[in-house]
């Protein structure tokens, strides 16, 4: 699996110490929309690939006594949802610990219509526990809120968590 960096015991993205992944691509619609260079994971998008086994990241995880949940970052893990969704899949062969997905796609986006997005989401909401989804894309200069669900702030008031399942 290829990955752009892990942090095996974070403290920063979730209320639970966790084992944070960040993911390869990004399409960056958040700078389109925004019409400028405004990513907070610009900077990754240029480090190397990571080359990891899916086996290495799960014992990693499950031989840590400190962490107690997952969280799959930025750059876009549903621009690399085959991939996200078989290291769910993997990961739940082992464990129901929280997995947590941060994403800049709204809510509609992920859902609506017919596509592939919708059809791993309700998959994933229908085959598996301790699902949590971060909605929404980073808009610069806005106050930071606190959310219940993740237990930190949030950089724009139009991001949320949602636990799916």
């Amino acid at each position: 699996m290829v990955i752009k960096n892990l942090i095996d015991e974070d403290f920063v993205n979730y209320k639970k110490p966790s084992m944070f992944i960040a993911f390869p691509q990004c399409s960056f619609k958040c700078d389109r929309e925004a019409g400028c260079s405004i990513c907070q994971n610009s900077s990754l998008a240029k480090e190397p690939n990571i080359e990891i086994t899916v086996s290495d990241l799960i014992n990693r995880y499950i031989n840590n006594p400190i962490t107690k949940a997952i969280v799959f970052g930025g750059l876009e893990p549903w621009d690399n949802m085959i991939d996200m969704s078989m290291l769910i899949t993997e990961i739940r062969r082992y464990t129901d610990d929280d997995i947590v997905i941060y994403t800049g796609y709204t809510e509609e986006e992920i859902t609506m219509g017919r596509n592939l997005r919708k059809e791993i989401f309700c998959f994933l909401k229908s085959h598996y526990k301790n699902i949590i989804i971060k909605f929404g894309r980073f808009i610069p200069n806005q106050e930071k809120h606190y959310d219940e669900v993740l237990g930190v702030e949030l950089a724009s008031p139009n991001q949320y968590a949602r636990k799916i399942s």
